[in-house]
């Protein structure tokens, strides 16, 4: 690093940068410590294709295999091949709720080590230290492990009645930290830095393939510094709870609009709202959306819940989530599909008691009967606009528009990056590059079985970037880039020694 004679990170040219520290940096830089996977002399998978597989090369660890081999026949729950053939080789079977032992056995080697380096603004964990609060995390606890350390054992020693399924977003974020100090990988973390440039070094000959230079800002001695480090290659991990996408609608920046689910805890909190407030308006049908509708009904405050897909799309992350698995985001989509059967069989009902009445074509919502008192769903619509008497306008198919008095609004369709530091910010290096990149509908271009970059050579992507925002699926990412990453290093050993025996 060039600061005078400040030094936070290595001179040298780095085999390899990451940059983000949360699971899926901290899950790369085990593997690239030396931790290697093998098929265990005692280890049997339950699917025989994969074993027999596995079994043909017993001796060689999975990081030196053909990993689109072992993928082929393999299904699960995410689009990405190697995704769910680490999921299925960490956690067998777990999508039917058995806990099968993984049939590989870690080995610690470190003359196999690559060395790196993980740049992240926080603490090990990455955004799981924003998540404050007391919610369950969505998956499964085991889902959100790494290798090597047991998640359930570690809880169980922090409280003493262990709910063995799920954790809070603080456990999680408190084991993610103390992984990277059990598993002696805090030598390569520098925590605290903000990267702000990631570019090939134009001052090397054939720039296009000289090494990558990352720029930013660290703290030194209690200041923050400026910061260049080199490297072959460069991961890019950094999540995308960045940026909160928008609605580009009139009124979005009004005052009771909210785009993030930490302000309806804060309204919460503070008691603005109550079984007497204005209904709230979400809007989205993701996960987060639902931990709104269930936080907001808990209080009993009134909810609206507006999104623009079918109840029944099959892309709607309700219809891909296991009902015995997920009971709370089972009842939300209960009450999305009862509403919507609701708002069929009412015509034009009055308002809400207290209400305003509102003209045609801006009708009054349906009334808060029905299966779920105080809940009232509009599939298929979306917002036109936001009005300072904190009225929204919806508009559903046919072009009716209904308006409705709230007292906030959350608008939680999604996350962009923040990818800043890329050109353009990364949007040449996405499937389509007209558009900005989103985890959901935009993802990073990506080489499936290695996850390089299919633009940039030597640049590579992982996690939410390319579409993974599972825990449990991100640690395939991890899988393919160390994988690639050993054959590079093996290739350029060869490499060296053909040369020398040349010499």
């Amino acid at each position: 690093m060039d600061h005078d004679d400040n030094q936070i990170v290595p001179r040298d040219v780095l085999p390899v940068v990451i940059i983000g520290n949360g699971p899926s940096g901290i899950c790369l830089s085990y593997l690239l410590s030396g931790y290697t996977p093998y098929l265990s002399p005692e280890g049997t998978h339950p699917n025989p294709l994969l074993q027999s597989k596995l079994e043909q090369h017993s001796h060689v660890s999975i990081l030196e295999q053909d990993l689109e081999y072992l993928c082929e026949g393999l299904e699960g729950r995410s689009s990405n091949p190697v995704a769910v053939l680490f999921d299925s080789l960490l956690l067998p079977d777990s999508d039917f709720g058995l806990d099968c032992a993984s049939p590989l056995l870690w080995r610690y080697q470190p003359e196999r080590a690559i060395r790196h380096l993980v740049l992240g603004k926080g603490p090990p964990g990455g955004a799981w230290h924003a998540m404050e609060g007391s919610m369950l995390t969505l998956s499964l606890a085991n889902w959100m492990e790494l290798p090597g350390l047991k998640l359930k054992d570690w809880v169980r020693e922090k409280r003493k009645n262990v709910r063995n399924d799920r954790a809070t977003p603080a456990e999680i974020a408190s084991y993610y930290q103390h992984y990277v100090t059990q598993m002696g990988l805090q030598d390569s973390f520098a925590c605290g830095t903000t990267v702000t440039s990631v570019q090939r070094d134009s001052r090397e000959e054939g720039a296009g393939r000289g090494p990558w230079r990352v720029q930013g800002l660290g703290w030194q001695g209690g200041e923050e510094v400026p910061f260049t480090v080199y490297a072959e290659n460069v991961v890019l991990a950094t999540g995308t709870h960045d940026i909160p996408a928008r609605l580009a609608v009139e009124g979005e920046d009004l005052p009771f609009v909210c785009h993030s689910f930490w302000e309806l805890e804060a309204a919460i909190e503070a008691g603005r709202l109550d079984q007497a407030s204005d209904p709230v308006l979400i809007v989205g049908a993701g996960l987060t959306a639902a931990d709104a509708v269930l936080a907001t009904h808990h209080l009993n405050t009134p909810v609206y819940h507006a999104f623009r897909r079918s109840v029944t799309d099959p892309d709607l992350i309700f219809n891909q989530l296991p009902k015995v698995l997920y009971p709370e985001y089972h009842k939300v989509h209960q009450m999305m599909t009862q509403q919507q059967q609701h708002h069929h069989q009412q015509q034009e009902a009055p308002p809400r008691p207290g209400g305003s009445r509102v003209s045609h074509p801006e009708h009054a919502p349906s009334s808060f009967s029905g299966s779920y008192p105080g809940y009232v769903s509009f599939p298929k619509h979306h917002v036109v606009a936001f009005k300072p008497d904190r009225k929204c306008v919806l508009e559903g198919e046919g072009g009716r528009r209904t308006a409705l008095q709230v007292s906030m609004a959350l608008v939680l369709i999604g996350s962009h990056p923040n990818l800043s530091f890329l050109p353009e910010n990364g949007q040449p290096l996405s499937l389509n590059p007209q558009e900005p990149v989103s985890c959901r509908r935009n993802p990073l271009d990506v080489e499936p079985y290695t996850y390089e970059s299919l633009h940039e050579p030597g640049l590579y992507a992982m996690g939410p970037l390319v579409g993974e925002n599972f825990v449990r699926f991100l640690k395939g990412g991890a899988l393919a880039i160390a994988t690639h990453l050993s054959r590079k290093q093996r290739q350029q050993q060869q490499g060296e020694e053909t040369n020398t025996q040349a010499v």
